[in-house]
């Protein structure tokens, strides 16, 4: 089957999956012409030239290489941050898997590639009996986990991965992404990790004071990910 998306989610949040995100698409629109990132559920907006809307979703934004109606790349956008199901109460309205699943559904239509990126974790709850994990078994979409470099990082990241294969998704790589600049035997954990998760590392980002440029953070696609003509290329470069 034709690679045509992937699902990002987190250790934690704050871990940066709307960086790493963003990097995927650029790093996506090397090998696919139309490339969408996709944030099904945002929680805290900003006003934007006479908008709300979530930073995230413009920063998947401005990654893309397709313009796409706003209901269809941010479906749900609740003006506080909280986790989405207290954001909708509070909000007053119910958040679904079903409505989620749909929009996905109509930006495949419009893009060769469609990035989703989650809220918070793994199973962060959606409603009162379904979590932003039950979206991605629905959509069925291979998983980039990124894991924030912490103390603590190692516990959160076998502990997810252990979820996303319980919930029968393939675990397609992993990115490390240093939080934490002071944390003490960085590369020891990283290697900790390699060794225990069986998926690939794609990248490390680098501690940076400020958010760095999507654009100038390098990772590493899988070979599944790469149309046949760039893979080939790469191949005899």
């Amino acid at each position: 089957m034709a690679f045509d998306g992937c699902f990002v989610t987190g250790t934690d949040t704050g871990v940066g999956k709307t960086l790493v995100s963003a990097a995927l698409l650029h790093t996506l629109a090397r090998h696919h012409a139309r490339v969408v990132g996709m944030k099904p559920v945002a929680a805290g907006l900003v006003l934007r030239d006479g908008s709300w809307v979530a930073e995230d979703v413009l920063a998947l934004r401005a990654a893309s290489t397709v313009a796409v109606p706003p209901e269809l790349d941010n479906p749900v956008a609740l003006p506080e941050p909280l986790s989405p199901h207290l954001a909708a109460a509070r909000a007053g309205r119910r958040v679904d898997v079903a409505e989620l699943v749909a929009a996905h559904r109509g930006l495949r239509g419009l893009a060769d590639v469609v990035l989703v990126e989650g809220s918070g974790g793994w199973r962060v709850p959606l409603n009162e009996d379904e979590t932003l994990a039950d979206l991605a078994v629905a959509l069925a979409l291979p998983v980039v986990l990124v894991v924030g470099l912490r103390l603590g990082c190692l516990n959160h990241a076998l502990l997810t991965a252990e979820a996303i294969r319980a919930d029968g998704l393939h675990l397609a790589g992993w990115v490390a992404n240093t939080v934490d600049p002071a944390m003490a035997c960085r590369d020891e954990n990283i290697q900790t990790l390699r060794q225990r998760l069986a998926a690939p590392l794609l990248g490390v980002v680098p501690w940076h004071p400020q958010t760095p440029d999507a654009r100038q953070i390098v990772l590493d696609l899988p070979a599944t990910w790469q149309t046949k003509e760039n893979h080939e290329l790469a191949q005899r470069i």
